[in-house]
């Protein structure tokens, strides 16, 4: 029947038909088309079951007139004479009944109260006098004379939302010509046991949220007034606030699903603001139909430990949050709502409010844990357990924890670390070719030997584009030795397509060069004497030395050293890629203490490259040669003289050229070149003459035509 009439202006129930119209003339045509349709489709009707031209009637167990609809006075009475329940059973029953008139009476649930507590699991049945008087007070509120409207596109609508401690409500109104507010439904349910965590800020959202999903089919593709007594909702939720970055997950979420609608978010006093406020305090319980989930957040174990127990845990950090002396006034006014003022410790968290949610006793910023004054020493002697520097800290502490003045903290611990100040590396000052950024994973390696160290060899092995390290110790670092343990690595991730070393008898066998040409791998080899060349491995057999160095104190064997190590530095976002090594060789999360945001690193690689260039070539001077140029050449043969002329016979790479030299080819850098000054000056000189005379020409056929 309903797919028989879907096109008509009737509501249909079974095989009861209500066709409506706005006027007299409208109504008549509609039932001409109804009857029309009921003809075609061979369907009778019975006359003395039919009325005609009603402008009250009485349908589904309410009464529906011009002003609006209300409960019928039978189906009330029914109700009103229904005897106390006596069990669990009956009480069902009765609420059921009750519930089918629940939208006429925002003020049901508080006088109910008593009754759905007896409906839980595990609660003794017992009937005394306030389970009888919510039981008579229900029947008295059926007898008021609330009347819902009807619901007009044309008319104004307003949604006003409201959330107590236990229990959220939503009120949709017309707003009628003479600018009064007319009810045209009202819904509220009680929040979930994860629902009442929520601070006060997350509940006054979640009956946004709630109100909206309820009336979507009044709401979607029109325009419509949200009404809150909840400020910092207006700054969250308006058309033309900025978004918080650092705004509790969920209401991020839920800021999602609003930005769907168009509504204009408008603040009204508390004592404005009753009806929504009083479904809010009144809530129905919280049934499978109602549109919405309770959404639940599961706070991670902060800071566990890969090789031992953790020494804090969010449950730790709960409990110190609540008699922490600055943190448990911070817990408070985000639980029931922040003050016009606060003192100056607090004003760096008031700045923040909007930002501030609860998560299983534990105070956060964003996604950030705030740490109690008690245990922040030991959450930063914990970070600096691998000594990271202080970018890396930063880095680290930005994902997972924060409290005023963390970054001080976080220098302040670097610059008293005396094993960091031991360690620290002297920056180089010659200048910068760098190597091209792979476009992926294991596609360019950079290999080298590391040691003697600690007594022992190790082979060091970098992709380039992830940062990803390899180490291993080595009984000898033969070609034979070195062929095994590079298969034994592609088996696991496969071969590269391009292998960087220096000129080691390693590398520069034929049994090396046979092994790479029967993988199909190209093998390219740094500039003599010039290690620089092949920076990502130097660079990184300096990391590992040091790092190792930082854990002589730890009572581990070698292999339990290396393994913390690596497992260290995969899992630190890396300065040049800004992310960790795991993230961007594995492609998922190592599980460890923490781990780390995946930004798009190319373009922060070419920032990084430029300002590394700057750095090293402020001082550096830009030199080329040409082909049959007359240089000469460092001798680094003892009893030559120092400085050997010759003819550039090659260029081989940006800053690499081939010189003939008593019929002998040798390769050398840009740093070992010198040319003859008089030859250079007099061929730089003849090419200004000519640019010169060629200006001049132009010039004059200009100012000639």
């Amino acid at each position: 029947m309903e797919n028989l009439m879907k096109d008509l202006k009737v509501i249909v129930y079974l095989d009861d038909l209500l066709i409506t119209g706005k006027d007299e003339q409208e109504h008549l045509t509609n039932i001409c088309k109804v009857l029309q349709r009921l003809q075609e489709s061979g369907l009778r009707v019975k006359k003395c079951k039919c009325e005609w031209g009603q402008t009250r009637i009485e349908y589904l167990g309410h009464v529906i007139d011009e002003k609006g609809v209300y409960p019928t006075k039978d189906k009330v009475k029914a109700i009103q004479d229904a005897p106390a329940p006596s069990n669990v059973k009956e009480l069902r029953a009765f609420l059921g009944l009750v519930n089918y008139y629940g939208r006429f009476v925002p003020q049901q649930s508080t006088v109910l109260a008593p009754l759905y507590r007896l409906l839980k699991e595990q609660t003794a049945w017992c009937w005394g006098k306030k389970e009888q008087g919510a039981f008579s007070r229900c029947k008295e509120l059926l007898t008021s004379d609330k009347v819902l409207v009807y619901y007009d596109p044309q008319l104004p609508l307003t949604l006003a939302c409201d959330a107590s401690a236990y229990g959220i409500g939503a009120v949709l109104q017309h707003i009628m010509p003479n600018g009064d507010e007319h009810p045209i439904a009202y819904a509220s349910r009680t929040l979930s046991p994860a629902e009442k965590k929520y601070s006060q800020i997350e509940k006054e959202a979640l009956s946004v949220v709630y109100g909206v999903k309820k009336f979507h089919q009044y709401l979607w593709g029109r325009s419509f007034n949200l009404i809150t007594d909840h400020r910092p909702l207006v700054t969250l939720f308006g058309e033309h606030k900025h978004f918080p970055m650092m705004a509790a997950a969920r209401i991020q979420r839920w800021a999602i699903i609003l930005s769907a609608y168009d509504y204009h978010i408008m603040y009204r006093k508390a004592e404005d603001h009753g009806n929504a406020d009083g479904l809010s305090r009144i809530p129905l319980p919280e049934i499978t139909d109602v549109g919405t989930e309770a959404i639940s957040a599961n706070i991670n174990t902060l800071l566990t430990n890969h090789l031992q127990e953790a020494p804090l845990n969010a449950a730790q950090i709960a409990r110190m949050t609540r008699t922490d002396q600055e943190l448990s006034k911070v817990f408070r006014y985000v639980m029931e709502g922040w003050p016009i003022e606060v003192s100056d410790d607090l004003k760096v968290f008031y700045a923040k409010r909007d930002e501030l949610s609860v998560e299983q006793g534990c105070l956060l910023w964003g996604t950030r844990v705030i740490v109690p004054f008690k245990f922040r020493k030991s959450v930063l002697q914990e970070i600096h357990s691998g000594h990271p520097g202080i970018v890396k800290m930063k880095a680290l502490t930005r994902k997972y924890v924060w409290w005023p003045k963390i970054d001080t903290d976080i220098e302040r611990v670097c610059k008293e670390c005396q094993i960091c100040q031991q360690e620290q590396r002297v920056p180089s000052h010659v200048p910068l070719h760098p190597w091209e950024f792979p476009g992926e994973c294991w596609k360019r390696l950079h290999v080298d030997f590391a040691g003697p160290f600690l007594n022992n060899m190790f082979m060091i092995i970098v992709d380039a584009h992830s940062k990803w390290l390899e180490v291993f110790r080595m009984s000898q670092i033969t070609s034979q030795a070195t062929i095994t343990r590079l298969k034994r690595l592609f088996s696991a991730y496969g071969l590269p397509e391009q292998i960087v070393t220096d000129n080691a008898t390693t590398f520069t066998s034929d049994e090396f060069q046979r092994f790479v040409k029967q993988n199909g791998i190209m093998h390219t080899r740094s500039a003599p004497k010039h290690p620089a060349t092949n920076g990502l491995a130097e660079r990184y057999v300096q990391t590992f030395k040091r790092g190792m160095k930082k854990l002589t104190n730890e009572q581990m064997c070698i292999d339990d050293r290396l393994s913390l190590f690596l497992l260290r530095y995969r899992t630190t976002p890396n300065c040049t890629t800004g992310q960790s090594p795991s993230d961007l060789f594995l492609k998922r999360h190592i599980r460890t203490r923490l781990d780390f945001l995946k930004p798009n690193i190319h373009e922060t690689v070419r920032r990084k490259q430029y300002l590394q260039k700057n750095q090293h070539d402020y001082r550096a001077r830009e030199r080329s040669f040409a082909v049959d140029d007359s240089v000469f050449l460092r001798s680094t043969v003892g009893g030559d003289p120092k400085w050997l002329s010759g003819v550039i016979t090659q260029q081989t790479g940006p800053v690499s050229y081939k010189r003939f030299q008593c019929h002998r080819m040798k390769r050398r850098l840009l740093n070992l070149l010198n040319l003859m000054i008089k030859l250079k000056m007099l061929n730089s000189m003849i090419k200004i003459l000519d640019l010169l005379e060629f200006q001049v020409h132009l010039t004059l056929r200009y100012l000639l035509n």
